[in-house]
């Protein structure tokens, strides 16, 4: 484009970690802080009046989704920049957290989104272990210290704890999903189970708005924004 306004997209791809990226001879920064960098760069220039975030990741850890989720909330209240989302390939999780503070959000006809909830994965070794005949000595200042330890089977007590660690989490998840979509408690209730859902069906659930290509959602930030049909559409 050649007007002065500006649309600036900013893609989101892999999966969702504050851990900085291993390279051979060097770390690089990680997804979290390459995105807050491009939206504080954002910030400085009055004449970006639009971001499109282009979404193609599975999710990741609760604590950088939430980072994102709040970064995106913040810079859409300090800017007042329309804030569009474009699902590509897969938005799950994670990745359909990070898009719930955008003023519109759209999915690509073959998008895969959804998996509303937490998951923890806890790898056992016990049973190998003693077939070969090693164990681990455990001191511990309290019973619950070593709850979720490879090395034996979790309790009836652990496995309580850790569940509703979970269902807590996922609670704050699903919480956030009724408020920003103004979903009601049967579709609530439906999406509770944390399945995935190609788009058509993630459209007649309210989790998304359209569905469209990366054309369709410009035109769309375009409109939000009130931008003429030239802007000049950026990247960082």
């Amino acid at each position: 484009g050649k007007d002065d306004d500006k649309l600036l997209v900013i893609p989101i791809r892999g999966i969702i970690s504050d851990a900085p990226k291993e390279q051979f001879f060097r770390t690089k920064p990680s997804m979290v802080q390459e995105f807050v960098s491009q939206l504080r760069r954002a910030e400085k220039d009055p004449k970006i009046k639009a971001v499109l975030l282009k979404i193609d990741s599975p999710g990741g850890s609760v604590i950088a989704s939430d980072i994102l989720y709040t970064e995106i909330a913040a810079f859409k209240k300090r800017t007042g920049v329309k804030i569009i989302v474009i699902m590509m390939g897969i938005a799950a999780s994670g990745g359909y957290y990070i898009s719930l503070p955008a003023d519109y959000i759209m999915a690509h006809p073959g998008t895969v989104t959804g998996s509303i909830g937490v998951v923890f994965f806890r790898p056992q070794v016990y049973g190998l272990m003693g077939k070969i005949g090693l164990g681990v000595e455990v001191n511990k200042s309290g019973r619950n210290k070593d709850m979720g330890s490879p090395f034996r089977k979790s309790t009836a007590e652990e496995e309580k704890i850790l569940q509703r660690l979970t269902d807590q989490l996922a609670g704050q998840f699903l919480d956030k999903v009724a408020l920003h979509r103004k979903l009601d408690s049967n579709t609530v209730s439906e999406i509770s189970t944390a399945r995935i859902y190609l788009a058509d069906e993630a459209l007649g659930l309210g989790l998304i708005d359209k569905i469209g290509h990366i054309n369709d959602a410009l035109v769309e930030a375009k409109k939000l924004a009130g931008l003429s049909e030239n802007p000049r559409v950026i990247v960082f």
